[in-house]
């Protein structure tokens, strides 16, 4: 359904409440909003107090919801947790958190409690290690986390139950990557991951090795594989997602509860891992 949806802009809302500039009142949901002609956009604009923020964007929210029914999706893009995101029915949040290294874990956890829809994490943190792995955080449907030193990726590989997920500059060794892979295979952890990439920056790092594993199979090196892409899910505007790195690989391992595919890439230091929809009998049938 995402692949088809259409977004256009409405309306803007403004903070700046100047009772000079024209102002007229419209009862939305039961309040008293404040409207205006906007000088930036040929859209009316919603203009409110801070203080009454909270209450504005519910009762928009509700009106919206009334006229276009409850199928209508609503995205928040947030560049901090610390900023106010309102808590609506049907929002999807993409947020972007530069963690301070001394941010008390409890602040992060509450946060991620209270929004349990999250669409998208751009997380710059070292310290991933103390999140809960019951936490709502690994629940988001695509994340993408930046570290400088602490290795943490055991745990978010082992905890991470959404679709599509990006690690950046991370130390990633083969151990914990073999892990992941059986996991996977058996069946006992990411059963709704879609894609995987890891960036690492250890120039010691070996990654190779994963890729002679004896449960991991190979296509014959005359043929070519099929190619494995996707919508990104970071990207929140429906009309400019770009799709994931494709992977063109001629390894790959098959899970053993339902027969699926996942491809494998590894390029110098980074491994990709791309699931298919498809059995190993219908991914064969795309070999060309």
């Amino acid at each position: 359904m995402e692949d088809c949806m259409e977004m256009d802009t409405i309306m803007t809302m403004s903070e700046d409440f100047d009772g000079t500039k024209h102002i007229f009142r419209l009862n939305v949901s039961g309040k008293k909003i404040g409207f205006r002609v906007s000088n930036e956009y040929p859209i009316p604009e919603a203009c409110f107090p801070p203080i009454l923020k909270a209450r504005a964007f519910k009762a928009i929210h509700n009106y919206i919801s009334d006229f276009f029914g409850n199928t209508v999706v609503y995205q928040w893009i947030a560049k901090s947790y610390r900023f106010f995101i309102p808590q609506l029915p049907n929002l999807s949040l993409f947020v972007s958190m530069f963690v301070h290294p001394l941010e008390n874990t409890e602040v992060l956890e509450t946060f991620f409690a209270s929004y349990p829809e999250m669409k998208h994490i751009h997380i710059q943190w070292d310290e991933l290690q103390l999140i809960s792995p019951e936490s709502k955080f690994y629940q988001a449907e695509s994340i993408r986390i930046t570290q400088y030193r602490s290795p943490t990726v055991h745990a978010f590989l082992r905890n991470f139950k959404g679709r599509q997920a990006t690690l950046c500059d991370c130390e990633c060794g083969f151990v914990e990557l073999i892990k992941f892979m059986n996991r996977w295979r058996s069946g006992e952890g990411s059963r709704e991951l879609e894609y995987l990439k890891i960036m690492t920056r250890s120039f010691s790092t070996n990654l190779n090795g994963v890729l002679n594993a004896n449960w991991v199979k190979h296509i014959d090196a005359a043929k070519k594989p099929p190619t494995h892409s996707l919508t990104d899910l970071s990207t929140p505007e429906p009309d400019l997602k770009p799709n994931t790195d494709p992977i063109i690989s001629h390894t790959y391992i098959v899970r053993e509860s339902d027969n699926r595919v996942a491809s494998i890439s590894v390029k110098g230091w980074n491994f990709i891992f791309g699931v298919w929809k498809e059995t190993e009998e219908e991914f064969l049938r795309m070999v060309e």
